[in-house]
């Protein structure tokens, strides 16, 4: 039996990628819906159990490698996972101007106020416009319209298709247009390029600053910088203040002291949003927006990372 890299409790992409196998294979999960529930650990099971292997529900590297016929996800893969499900994105899901942000859509949350949003749709249109004419339909020419215009047209019209008063739900046919879009292959392919590019790869340099060398640190910097563009000046002050009084001799105590940093120099808005967000990375375990994640069910553990 290998090391358990995925088991219940987790939700995303890949989990419903091994819900689409299992199901091919006849072991039914009852749907694929990226959550790995009490169904899917049972189609797991009863696939353990077809293949000679120990019958415990949780896919560890031999049941991925038999079930998936690959290697298991990459540390980014997995650490992605999270952050999208901390998010609470998936390549779908778009929302309105809640925040001042225009539309938020994607697997970790592109917006139009920072630009990323407006830079895939014009790629994709560039390479395959029928791909966005596929998913937008009448609203197309609109919606190109609109991208490139200035930035404060931009927000007016993402302001104009929220709904209510908080602003979050997007109004059709935009909403259904963008889970068409963010359904298609070649748009997820070009999602992950962009968070492999602007915060992965910045994450892997920040973390070698700060000596993060496990998988958790991984996910921990990877996640300071979707959340919060990266590790602000304060934040270092305090975390080499605190490395100065407090000698490390484990990783999570380093992990710990940066991510409370990273919070404390957080706007008060969403201080203790930041907060459980990196104490449950940095820690392994803990509570984000009510749900209990427990990262080595993730995948994700204090294994050294391998580039």
């Amino acid at each position: 039996m290998g090391r358990v890299i995925f088991a219940k409790g987790v939700n995303g992409e890949i989990v419903r990628k091994m819900q689409r196998r299992l199901t091919e294979l006849g072991f039914n999960t009852q749907g694929v819906d990226g959550d790995y529930g009490n169904n899917t650990e049972k189609a797991v099971k009863a696939f353990q159990k077809s293949r000679g292997q120990d019958q415990t529900g949780e896919v560890d590297t031999t049941t991925f490698e038999t079930l998936m016929g690959t290697a298991i996800p990459s540390v980014k893969e997995r650490a992605l996972q999270v952050t999208a499900a901390f998010e609470g994105h998936d390549f779908t899901l778009a929302q309105g101007n809640f925040d001042g942000a225009g539309i938020t859509w994607g697997i970790i949350g592109y917006t139009l106020r920072h630009g990323e949003l407006k830079n895939i749709i014009l790629k994709i249109n560039d390479r395959t416009p029928a791909l966005v004419r596929e998913a937008f339909g009448a609203k197309t020419e609109e919606l190109i319209t609109v991208l490139n215009s200035f930035m404060s047209k931009q927000i007016a019209f993402a302001d104009s298709i929220s709904l209510g008063a908080n602003k979050v739900r997007l109004a059709e046919p935009w909403r259904t247009s963008f889970r068409k879009f963010g359904e298609m292959k070649e748009v997820q392919d070009l999602q992950i390029e962009i968070a492999d590019r602007d915060f992965f790869k910045p994450a892997v340099r920040t973390a070698a600053r700060f000596g993060l060398k496990s998988e958790l640190g991984i996910a921990l910097a990877f996640d300071i910088h979707v959340q919060n563009g990266g590790i602000k000046d304060s934040a270092r002050e305090q975390i080499d203040r605190e490395r100065a009084a407090h000698p490390i001799t484990k990783e999570r105590e380093l992990r710990n002291i940066i991510g409370q940093a990273v919070a404390d120099k957080s706007s008060s808005a969403f201080r203790e949003d930041v907060r459980s967000r990196k104490i449950t990375i940095a820690t392994g375990s803990g509570k984000v927006h009510g749900a209990t994640y427990i990262l080595r069910n993730w995948g994700l553990d204090e294994s050294p990372f391998e580039a």
